[in-house]
């Protein structure tokens, strides 16, 4: 078992609503127990260009509520070769640390994996992506801010559909996963939604608006997940439908990068704070090259290639339940 007295943490990839708050509780989770802490600039393009700094709990006050991150983030394609990784480990050796925390979705896992395992340096990953798409965690930092940004938003185009009679196409951001488009459609009433986990999708979407209109609905709302499943977003399916079915006044929305902003919710608030103090001791436990995350309320542990190998699937009975409410 190794002695740890530093630690470093960063936050890399996409930033996060929450992001903040973890790194508030892994910077108070280690100085609790009597560790020093380094805060890395800009992810890992801070490790190989050394912008490394002290740490201590006034680093940290007052950013609980704050969005974004204050380590920064950035793109390292120096990271990504064996050449930049063994400078990045000296700079941690070089600054005497003993072990690393990294905050991110599944490219900042996927370079904590190779680099924890190439260098045989103890890292603990934490799961910040508005996406929610990690294998073995119920939820992921920011998702849930991200989630009720979508919903407020959508709230807010249904009135000018209704007044208008209109039928909006909203894209929200997700990539390959349908987990915020998904939950969104329903706490929001959407009448349908598009993911990329499932084929049938948008023979579902043309029995709907075919169903809808005959129906003489004064509004529809349809969400999109980003990406190249549906040929290319919510403007390409608007084009299709609007040709197919000219009877549509269609408009399309995409809500882009203000998913990702604003001041974190209370829940990533404290899923952010839970899984900053389980890193520092899933550290204190000799654990490394894993991701703290949380199932069924209890904080667990999974190998970062069982996080980043497994797939996580999309809730059969969520979108089941689409199909019944909009009606």
């Amino acid at each position: 078992m190794r002695k740890i007295n530093k630690i470093a943490v960063l936050t890399s990839g996409g930033d996060a609503p929450g992001m903040n708050a973890a790194i508030r509780a892994v910077v108070r989770g280690a100085i609790v127990n009597k560790l020093e802490v380094i805060g890395v600039n800009r992810g890992y393009e801070g490790l190989i260009t050394n912008d490394l700094f002290e740490m201590n709990s006034q680093s940290v006050s007052n950013i609980i509520q704050q969005g974004g991150t204050i380590l920064k983030s950035a793109r390292c394609k120096e990271f990504n070769n064996p050449e930049g990784r063994k400078i990045a480990y000296d700079n941690l050796r070089k600054n005497n640390v003993d072990a690393l925390v990294v905050i991110g979705g599944d490219g900042t896992l996927a370079g904590a994996h190779v680099f924890g395992t190439e260098c045989d340096f103890p890292v603990v990953g934490i799961p910040g992506t508005i996406d929610n798409d990690l294998y073995g965690t119920d939820y992921t930092i920011g998702y849930d801010t991200a989630l009720n940004t979508v919903i407020e938003a959508v709230d807010k185009i249904r009135d000018t559909a209704s007044a208008h009679s209109r039928l909006f196409f909203i894209e929200v951001m997700g990539r390959d996963a349908g987990f915020l488009a998904l939950r969104a459609a329903i706490a929001s009433g959407a009448e349908a939604v598009l993911v990329p986990e499932v084929e049938t999708d948008y023979e579902k979407l043309e029995a709907y608006l075919k169903n809808g209109y005959n129906k003489k609905k004064s509004s529809s709302i349809v969400l999109v997940a980003e990406g190249k499943k549906f040929g290319g977003g919510a403007i390409k399916v608007a084009k299709k439908v609007s040709k197919d079915h000219p009877y549509y006044d269609v408009r399309v929305t995409i809500l882009g990068h203000l998913q990702r902003g604003g001041s974190p919710s209370a829940f990533d608030r404290v899923f952010a704070s839970q899984m900053g103090v389980a890193a520092i001791q899933a550290l204190l436990d000799d654990k490394k090259d894993v991701m703290v995350g949380m199932v069924d309320s209890k904080i667990v542990h999974v190998p970062l290639d069982d996080a980043l190998k497994n797939r996580k699937t999309i809730s059969s009975k969520l979108l089941a339940l689409i199909d019944i409410l909009s009606i």
